[in-house]
């Protein structure tokens, strides 16, 4: 049996955001990884003149930053013990929540199990860390927590010990979850982004061996993504 821990973010998960695309993404490691790959990635600030309390963030991506950037992407792909995991739904305007008599928020805890459950192997333990986003987060991590045991069939929460709300600033395996989600979401948006963040995208192909817009095959570790299509979906 091992534990394993899995930081959550969500960028887009909002119903009324004005963004098409929404995205669900966790890095994972193994508990007894997750110290030293935290000292690690300090080390890739301290090496490029950074506070270790610097967030690693998609939105400060910029050309100043860019080598340290790419810098932490490496490591990613370099490091043994990491994972990252991704659901795409590329237009969410699409959703017809009436049709399923559910809405937007039961649709939301569906898709982060639709997200977790190939992560879940019933022999081992997980706990599972989410960004706090607004003054409702403990009440969705209790109702997300239910819903994962439930789905997993994991009545006394044996298999999902934990899920517990954390500040990503705090937590260095977050931020680089946000990093590896603004990639993939960005890969799947036709907006304008800066040369700094495209060629980010493009390491990120390269290293994964993915065009990042597509499911990969439902076994790969390193950088699983499924492109989320349902029949929720309207045809019209």
């Amino acid at each position: 049996m091992k534990i394993f821990n899995i930081y959550c973010d969500e960028p887009g998960h909002l119903e009324n955001d004005q963004q098409q695309v929404m995205l669900l993404g966790a890095v994972w490691c193994p508990s007894d990884l997750s110290r030293s790959i935290a000292k690690r990635l300090k080390a890739i600030k301290k090496k490029h003149d950074l506070s270790p309390t610097f967030e690693i963030k998609w939105t400060k991506v910029s050309p100043a930053k860019i080598d340290f950037y790419m810098d932490i992407l490496s490591y990613f792909f370099e490091e043994s013990g990491l994972y990252f995991r991704a659901l795409i739904v590329p237009d969410k305007t699409k959703l017809r929540h009436d049709i399923f008599n559910h809405d937007h928020d039961t649709w939301y805890y569906k898709m982060y199990f639709e997200m977790l459950k190939v992560l879940l192997n019933p022999h081992d333990r997980y706990h599972i860390y989410l960004d706090i986003k607004d003054s409702k987060s403990g009440e969705k991590v209790a109702k997300l927590h239910d819903v994962l045991c439930n789905n997993a069939y994991d009545f006394q929460r044996q298999i999902i010990e934990r899920v517990q709300t954390v500040r990503s600033h705090e937590i260095e395996q977050l931020q680089l979850a946000d990093l590896l989600i603004g990639c993939v979401l960005a890969a799947n948006r036709n907006g304008e982004m800066s040369g700094a963040k495209k060629a980010l995208v493009e390491k990120m192909r390269q290293l994964s061996g993915y065009c990042l817009t597509r499911t990969t095959l439902i076994r790969e570790r390193k950088v699983n993504l499924i492109r989320w299509q349902a029949s929720e979906v309207s045809n019209g």
